[in-house]
């Protein structure tokens, strides 16, 4: 197989929104010192954790220049933040093509489920390549997760994660960090039939079959873009069935 590579995009730099939408962008390193309103200082895999969550983000202290403060973002800075991520869409991979139909596959999940793409019809059906040693990968899982808890009664919207790793390292990773998506295990050869090798990739699958979007790596707007496209899709289907009803 072709050389594999994550696409990191993730904390070498991030930008702050102030609340009147000026945006600043900080360096951000392991050497940063990162401390809350209290003066109690974070550790590096900390302060990364709670930034990878989406619920979080960092100022630079108004005194000292070199440490910054970590704070929780309000409703208002939030929706902010998704609003900015989406005025610009996340770049397409080059492994799909829009509105093309994507191939389908059989096979079995991390728990021996047996899965079938076909029995997925008009179903959206959202995919994950990646793998554990992949940063980007890791940093995206719990605003991955976030968007899962919120469809999760809806069973017109299924999630996969195509990992590259074996079944025992898989187990080993989701008891530190668990991810909520369908982990389908041994995924290399699927990465292999779609020419995949750079990670994360994701690609959205519409009711018909049909690739509705798809981007490489994890950038600020690529989850925001995910749920958005979810969401328009099951706006799609509404209305396509309440016509049929009618």
């Amino acid at each position: 197989m072709k050389a594999l590579y994550c696409l990191v995009i993730i904390l070498c730099s991030y930008v702050h929104i102030s609340a009147q939408g000026v945006k600043t962008k900080v360096s951000l390193d392991a050497s940063t010192l990162v401390f809350d309103s209290t003066g109690m200082q974070y550790p590096y895999a900390i302060w990364t954790k709670l930034l990878q969550t989406g619920e979080f983000s960092v100022k630079k202290n108004s005194i000292t220049s070199d440490t910054f403060y970590l704070y929780q973002l309000n409703p208002a800075e939030k929706e902010k933040r998704k609003s900015i991520a989406l005025s610009v869409k996340p770049p397409e991979s080059k492994f799909f093509v829009t509105g093309d139909k994507f191939t389908t596959f059989k096979t079995t999940d991390i728990d021996k489920k047996k899965i079938n793409l076909n029995e997925l019809q008009s179903k959206i059906v959202v995919i994950n390549f990646w793998f554990i040693d992949c940063p980007p990968c890791r940093a995206e899982i719990p605003q991955l997760n976030k968007i899962v808890n919120q469809y999760k009664d809806n069973n017109n919207v299924v999630f996969l994660a195509i990992a590259l790793d074996d079944k025992s390292s898989l187990k080993e990773f989701l008891k530190a960090s668990p991810y909520n998506y369908d982990i389908i295990d041994d995924g290399r050869w699927l990465a292999m039939k779609y020419g995949v090798n750079l990670f994360p990739t994701h690609v959205i699958v519409d009711p018909a079959g049909n690739i509705r979007f798809h981007t490489s790596g994890f950038g600020s707007g690529t989850v925001a873009w995910i749920e958005k496209t979810i969401n328009e899709l099951l706006q799609q289907k509404n209305i396509s069935s309440a016509s049929v009803t009618n």
